[in-house]
This record gives C-alpha cells, structure tokens and sequence, in this order.
C-alpha cells in the first residue's frame, strides 16, 4: 500500500512519463522500501521502475532528462527522493550482464544512460513478490523466477563488484551516512547468503544483530538509527564488518 503523503509526486510522474513515452509506455511500478513497508521518510528513497516496449529513442531520452530535471527543482515534497530505472520488456526479463545500461534516474537528481549491476537479480526479485503497480500488467508476467542461488549468486558478485574495492578505497564511507547504509547493507548480503531470499532493511538488521553479537550488534544498531540520531565516526568497524561478509560469501 502506497504512503498518502507520496501519492502526488508519484501520480504526477506517472502522468509526465505516460505523455512522453506515449505507446513506448508499458507500465510503472514502485518497490524497495515503500513497497516493502519499510520506508522511513528521512531516511528512504523512493524507488520506481517504468518498463518501455524497447529500447528508448534519443529524442525522449532528452525529453526525459528536461522532465526530471523540472520536477527535481519544483520543490516538491519527495521530488527530491524519486531513483529509478527506464528497462525495455524484452530486458527485463531476466538479469543478462550484457545488457545491463539503461536510462536511470539517480538520487542526486541526475538522469543519464547507467549501468546497472547484479544486484538487478535482487531487485527483480523485491519487484516480482513486492512491486507495487502503478499502471501496466502484473510483473509475474514480465519477470521470471528467481531461485535462491541466483540471489547468491548475484550477492556475492555485488560485493566483489562495489564493496570490495572500498576497502583499499573508503573515500564514500568517511561519510557517516554512508556508514550507516553499508552496515546495513552487509546485513541484508548476510542474510541472502545464508537463507537465498531478500529481508528487508529492519528485519535483516535485527537479525544481523542476533546473529554477529557484540560489537556489531552496536554498529548495526547506530546505524538502524540515522538520521535520528548522531552519527559518531565508526570507519574502521563499517570496513570490517564490509570484509567479514565478503569473508563469508567466500566460505
């Protein structure tokens, strides 16, 4: 169920994409944290994906990037928490390495060609059992089964391919709020590795905590509580918990 208060920026984008694709258009959906229940308002994006029929031509490729671009600086509630993904049917389907660059809204309000990596499987997934539809046909029909060690499969390959260059490169974790995202992060990988199915943000976490103990458990639980709370510098405990499950997918 959709939050009340994201309702307008979402019908207003729904509106603008479908004038614009036109009979491109095959359907817009919502997952991730708001389709989860999981949102929390400071903290969430607001994740959608909108499946075309094909690849999409240069001249709405411009018309889009005008389009999110006004709608980033209008102001509105949420404008600014909008990410999300343009993938042609045909794409969708099922994770293919090869074809994996598709138009993309990104967080800081930017829309450009982006690749997508293999954490696209889990993000198949969240949308296959939890995809909100905001119009278009149900996405059983456009996205295959997904077995488990697929999702290990494209766990671990998401380690290897982001969060392990960040231990001999950690310039985006000195920010305390990516700090808190990869902790828990790390708990969501743990929890695909050990059971091959997707938990959210908080069940995973609390799960983490249980299972890893102290100290982690008090890492976790700092970062379960951005932006609320402060943020204290913890780097070298957010690096070592990033190897330890890199350790683990190797075992």
């Amino acid at each position: 169920m959709l939050i009340p208060e994201i309702t307008v920026i979402l019908q207003m984008l729904l509106t603008d994409v479908q004038t614009i694709l036109g009979y491109h258009f095959i359907g817009r959906y919502m997952y991730g944290s708001v389709a989860s229940s999981d949102f929390k308002p400071r903290r969430s994006d607001i994740d959608f994906l909108v499946v075309t029929a094909s690849e999409l031509p240069v001249e709405l490729l411009s018309e889009l990037t005008a389009m999110h671009a006004c709608l980033n600086a209008s102001g509105l509630p949420w404008a600014d928490k909008l990410e999300g993904s343009y993938i042609p049917q045909a794409a969708l389907r099922r994770y293919d390495s090869t074809q994996v660059h598709h138009p993309a809204l990104r967080v800081d309000g930017s829309f450009a060609i982006d690749g997508h990596g293999h954490d696209w499987v889990i993000q198949r997934q969240i949308l296959r059992h939890q995809g909100i539809i905001l119009a278009g046909p149900p996405l059983q029909d456009l996205i295959d089964p997904i077995q488990p060690e697929d999702l290990r499969r494209a766990a671990r390959a998401t380690l290897n391919e982001w969060w392990a260059p960040m231990l001999y490169e950690p310039t985006r974790l000195r920010s305390r709020e990516y700090q808190a995202y990869a902790a828990i992060t790390m708990c969501r990988i743990l929890y695909t590795l050990r059971y091959g199915a997707i938990a959210t943000k908080s069940h995973a976490a609390q799960w983490a905590q249980t299972e890893l103990g102290a100290p982690r458990a008090g890492l976790i639980e700092q970062a379960l509580a951005w932006p609320d709370e402060p943020q204290p510098d913890r780097l070298d405990e957010t690096l070592s918990l990033i190897h330890f499950t890199i350790s683990s997918s190797r075992s």
